[in-house]
């Protein structure tokens, strides 16, 4: 009995965390996606800054750090890119140092959670 409730604990602290991660897939088609977001030219622009990590286990956290999966089922967002930032919910920029990934707004921060 201890041992369940160990393993009841340890799943309760574990599995809220697992969907806070950034493992994302690019759709085709506008209606398939869960969010839809425009990447803008200029990083001030931006309400997230976004770093491509090529592992799935460094996109943990909602912290910008993305990595695009090949299949949609073991995304935990699916993203379409618009062409233009007015039908975006969410306005990115991809930065080349993964230091540099970060929410510039954070009122939209609940899009990927």
């Amino acid at each position: 009995m201890a041992q369940l409730y160990r393993l009841t604990l340890l799943l309760l602290i574990i599995l809220p965390f697992q969907g806070y991660s950034q493992k994302v897939y690019s759709c085709n088609n506008r209606h398939d996606a869960n969010l839809i977001v425009y990447v803008v030219e200029n990083q001030y622009d931006a309400d997230l800054l976004v770093y491509k990590v090529d592992n799935a286990y460094d996109a943990d956290g909602n912290k910008g750090l993305w990595y695009f999966c090949s299949n949609s089922y073991d995304a935990t967002k699916k993203i379409w890119f618009a062409e233009n930032r007015y039908d975006a919910n969410l306005l990115i920029y991809f930065v080349k140092n993964r230091y540099d990934a970060g929410w510039k707004n954070k009122e939209k921060i609940h899009l990927l959670y």
